[in-house]
């Protein structure tokens, strides 16, 4: 039986797999002013969250990071879908590192103290929109 996965993607899907689902388990049972806080800057950078009790969204982030972690480490997601996956997600989080005043030097992507943290999201970016290219160009052969 051949998996769906090619070699040279198992290092960095462990890698942000491993990463994604701690912050998911980590998040789990999430006291409520620490939701509040985590509910509020996110609300500030997509307001359409603001309809979300605190404890709900996180919740729902929680679950939806252990998906996507899990679906990063199971050998039997595709690539191609477990990419997908990443981009969006990733895509999300380098929208709200973007978004939130403070996270970057003015006019720039430079992160501040503050927004080093938020930053690294951009290579969990790379490696979705990598995965990404990489099936499509070998699916294309």
């Amino acid at each position: 039986m051949r998996l769906p996965i090619a070699p040279r993607h198992v290092p960095p899907r462990l890698a942000t797999g491993a990463f994604i689902l701690n912050s998911g388990m980590a998040k789990r049972g999430m006291d409520e002013q620490s939701a509040t806080q985590l509910h509020g800057m996110a609300k500030a950078a997509y307001p359409f969250l603001g309809r979300l009790q605190p404890t709900t969204f996180v919740r729902m982030l929680s679950a939806g990071e252990m998906a996507l972690g899990a679906a990063l480490l199971l050998p039997v997601v595709p690539t191609m879908v477990a990419g997908i996956g990443l981009t969006a997600f990733s895509s999300g989080l380098v929208g709200l590192y973007l978004r939130t005043p403070g996270m970057h030097e003015e006019r720039s992507l430079r992160p501040t103290q503050d927004g080093t943290a938020l930053a690294k999201d951009f290579w969990l970016l790379g490696t979705g929109l990598g995965f990404v290219v990489d099936e499509a160009r070998c699916g294309a052969r």
